[in-house]
């Protein structure tokens, strides 16, 4: 398969990742197990530096919607162009979990901490670190699955 149909088919598997992700969350929000999420921290460090004044909720809150989903894309088309081989679904899901964990790792130890969002994840205290961690390699499994469910051709 072309580059543009993997990157058509990963940004795609991102999209889908990112909604089983919040689904995901959901469930952990009701269980009272998560704090905030990247991309609210994002949009919690724009308001500290009064890039969002006279912003409704409902825009804050859209403008968090878009930012998961964008990054959830963006990565997965990353993701596209890094897997240029299909295995079976076993293989796949713990490919995508460990590029899910790359992620991670790539967010949480720079640009996030860079751009005072929080600390890296080796300076926290808590547990609350692991969440994340989880986050990510369910969200890297599920676009894996994802992407190996676009068609029976060849990559």
């Amino acid at each position: 398969m072309g580059w543009k149909k993997r990157v058509l088919y990963g940004a795609l598997g991102g999209f889908g990742g990112t909604l089983a992700l919040s689904g995901m969350r959901e469930g952990f929000a009701r269980a009272g197990l998560v704090q905030k999420t990247a991309p609210e921290q994002v949009v919690d460090r724009l308001e500290e530096l009064g890039l969002m004044e006279g912003w409704s909720p409902e825009v804050r809150r859209a403008l968090t919607v878009a930012a998961h989903l964008a990054y959830g894309a963006g990565t997965g088309t990353v993701f596209g162009l890094l897997r240029s081989r299909r295995g079976g679904a076993a293989e796949e899901a713990a490919v995508g979990a460990a590029l899910g964990l790359l992620a991670w790792g790539a967010g949480w130890s720079s640009w996030l901490p860079l751009a005072g969002v929080h600390e890296p994840p080796w300076e926290q205290e808590t547990p609350r670190v692991l969440l994340p961690v989880l986050d990510h390699a369910f969200f890297g499994a599920a676009w894996a699955l994802i992407y190996r469910a676009r068609g029976s051709e060849e990559v």
